[in-house]
Formats: structure tokens, sequence, C-alpha cells
């Protein structure tokens, strides 16, 4: 399991989550930038994302869906707030409404994630800060942190059949 770390600090609303991986910068930050492999691991099993658009661009958007495993549907967002190629993306993000797409009113989260090279190839960290701590407590309720640790656990199996 690549993940490392996971520290919840309500004072500051944040979600901290540290990975390691066995591959270079570079192979991660595609994992990001291709809705295509992202869709592969963005998710935890059994609720697969598909990427309905991703531009990840300062200014680009993405919006996305889950599908549960009764074919329930869970749209999402993200609005890429600043990118620093392969070193860091900044987004804005949330759940969205199923019908109208329309983001979520109880909030939303900014979520920064860097890749930094190591020894043994790329500590990422990913640091979500809510909007409020009623909506932290929300969305921590729904499962993000458990989900966001096996979606991340994913990625290790799609290193391995790539070759990384």
């Amino acid at each position: 399991m690549p993940v490392i770390s996971s520290t919840r600090d309500p004072e500051a609303r944040s979600l901290t989550i540290v990975c390691e991986f066995a591959a270079p910068v570079e192979r991660i930050w595609e994992l990001w930038e291709d809705p295509r492999q992202l869709e592969k691991w963005w998710c935890p099993e059994p609720y697969p994302a598909t990427f309905e658009t991703h531009d990840l661009r300062p200014g680009g958007t993405s919006s996305y869906y889950s599908t549960g495993p009764n074919g329930e549907l869970q749209r999402a967002w993200w609005a890429t707030t600043a990118v620093d190629k392969p070193r860091r993306i900044e987004f804005d993000g949330g759940l969205a409404d199923n019908d109208t797409r329309e983001p979520d009113p109880d909030g939303r989260m900014h979520g920064t994630v860097g890749f930094e090279p190591i020894e043994t190839g790329t500590r990422m960290t990913s640091v979500t800060v809510f909007d409020s701590v009623p909506y932290m407590e929300k969305m921590l309720g729904f499962g993000h942190e458990e989900g966001s640790k096996q979606a991340l656990g994913q990625i290790d199996a799609l290193l391995v059949s790539a070759g990384a």
C-alpha cells in the first residue's frame, strides 16, 4: 500500500495523505494528467470514475461521476487553479448534483497535490482543505478519507501493469 500516512486536522479543516510510489515523478504526473489513466484509480472499487471532461491547466475544469455497484451515480467536479508540472497541482472541487450538475451548496474543497522525487521513486502529498468543519465532517462521514486511501492504493497495480 503506497499510503504512508493520513492526518486529519479539524482546526485547519484539512486532511493530508502522503504516499510513496516506486516510479519517477513524471510517471505519477501522467496518472493525473491523462483522464483515461485517472479513471483507473481516482475512485475506490467498486465505484469506478468516468471523466467527461478533464483539463489540467489553470482555469481548466474537470467533471466526472462515479458509478456504484447498483448503478447509482455521484457527480463531482474540479476547477484547476494552479499547475507547476510535474511538481504541483491545485484545484477546487466537490460533489455535484446528479441532475443539474451544480456544485454541492454545502461546500467545496481545495486540493493541493505535490510530487517530490525520493530515492525510491516519488513521494506524493495531497492536502485537502474543506470550506468548513461541518463540510469536512460531511465528507469524512461519506468515507472521503478511507475512499481516498483505497483509491490511491490502486496506483501500484497500474504501475506494475504498465511496467512503471
